[in-house]
């Protein structure tokens, strides 16, 4: 064994042993191993309606006539890979490794293996995941999906994921996470490690359908080289026992951006850990982060986070919070941190209560209170989301409506 990889699996045998920094510590000895075999899936059409509306529930469409390509892992095993231009990769990380020495190179670099005791085990049970790569100047006419499928009960599903956008290129990604039907508990553990090279974009939309005793625990890094932009939107609105999501983009590059979009939902026994960060490490850069949460009896944390090391820099952060149970709790926790001058941060937070005048008002033009509710609500979850295809805008606004509605 070579002395890097040497040390990378003492640091991570030496994180794996320590109590998770904050949020529920979960037992990693409690959950067995995610099986690493999958029956192979040769045709997303072929399968039974509860397994297509699985993955329409996440984004993830049957009909590879609306995307460029698809890819399915179930457990901790490969079991679909399809796609239409061959002038892009995906495929499995661990063949991506194979296939691609350089890889080596890049694969937990921006994700440490010692980050915590979650990203330790992934790294020590050598996850697999995606790798995507876009070729320089090639512009995606579809988007790519990949759907990442727990289907075993109280096991871990441990996953690395590496996304290349090289320069000029330009890509749509969907990425579904779900549970199937019957299973009641398990691990999530999600690694994703993305570059986006000069002049590249990448809008990533990420949405999370799972069950109420799941525990969800994704580390997600972003690099921004150049001129680049990395839009995120990440979406939450099904029961789900404890996730822990804070993306971090770096923006290294002179004139990157990034937007980066979090709508949640937390019912009772649910508790969401959510935010974003965005480092400014190179001049005239952008960053908006944006966050709508609501609570109907679940804990919610808000972070937000913008470091700024360069000049000429500007950045927002947004967070609001609704409260619709007496139950619930919104802690929002901007944090601003300028280290140079000329640069210019800035932040709004706010947590409340719906407005009764408002649900009065709009019962007074002929609404039902639930009706009223669910408008306010569905405009408060509006956070104007962009750089998606117009068809799956529609599904989400769905999800959004039949949820206000439920209310």
């Amino acid at each position: 064994m070579q002395a890097e990889e040497l040390n990378l699996k003492k640091r991570a045998e030496k994180a794996l042993q320590k109590r998770a920094r904050y949020g529920e510590d979960f037992d990693l000895k409690s959950f067995g191993a995610a099986p690493k075999f999958a029956k192979p899936i040769k045709d997303l059409r072929e399968l039974d309606p509860e397994s297509k509306k699985t993955l329409l529930q996440v984004g993830i469409v049957p009909d590879a006539k609306a995307r460029l390509g698809s890819l399915i892992i179930t457990d901790n095993a490969l079991a679909h890979t399809s796609l239409s231009d061959k002038s892009l990769e995906l495929l499995s990380t661990q063949q991506a490794l194979k296939k691609h020495p350089w890889l080596k190179a890049y694969a937990w670099k921006l994700v440490p293996v010692d980050t915590d005791k979650y990203s330790a085990k992934s790294y020590l049970e050598a996850a697999d995941g995606y790798f995507i790569r876009v070729p320089a100047g090639k512009k995606a006419s579809f988007p790519l999906q990949t759907c990442l499928l727990l289907r075993s009960e109280k096991v871990s599903q441990t996953l690395h994921n590496i996304v290349f956008v090289e320069e000029g290129a330009q890509l749509d990604l969907i990425t579904g996470c779900t549970v199937e039907k019957g299973v009641e508990e398990g691990l999530h553990l999600g690694i994703s490690e993305i570059y986006i090279k000069k002049g590249a974009s990448l809008n990533f939309t990420m949405i999370h359908n799972w069950n109420k005793q799941i525990g969800v625990r994704p580390r997600t890094v972003v690099c921004v080289e150049e001129g680049g932009s990395f839009v995120s939107n990440y979406i939450c609105l099904k029961p789900v026992r404890s996730v822990q999501s804070y993306p971090t983009v770096r923006l290294e590059g002179k004139g990157a951006v990034t937007r980066l979009s979090t709508i949640a939902i937390a019912y009772p026994g649910s508790e969401l850990d959510l935010g974003s960060r965005a480092v400014f490490n190179a001049p005239g850069t952008r960053a908006e982060l944006i966050s709508r949460t609501i609570t109907t009896g679940g804990k919610i944390i808000a972070r937000g986070e913008m470091l700024g090391w360069a000049k000429g820099a500007k950045g927002h952060l947004e967070c609001r919070g609704l409260i619709l149970s007496e139950s619930g709790s919104q802690r929002a926790i901007p944090i601003l941190e300028a280290n140079v001058e000329d640069i210019e941060l800035t932040h709004e937070a706010a947590v409340g209560k719906l407005a009764r005048a408002q649900v009065e008002y709009l019962m007074a033009r002929g609404l039902s209170e639930e009706e009223a509710v669910g408008m306010l609500v569905r405009g408060f979850l509006d956070v104007g989301i962009r750089a998606i295809p117009k068809k799956l805008r529609r599904e989400i606004e769905d999800t959004i409506t039949k949820t206000a509605l439920g209310m």
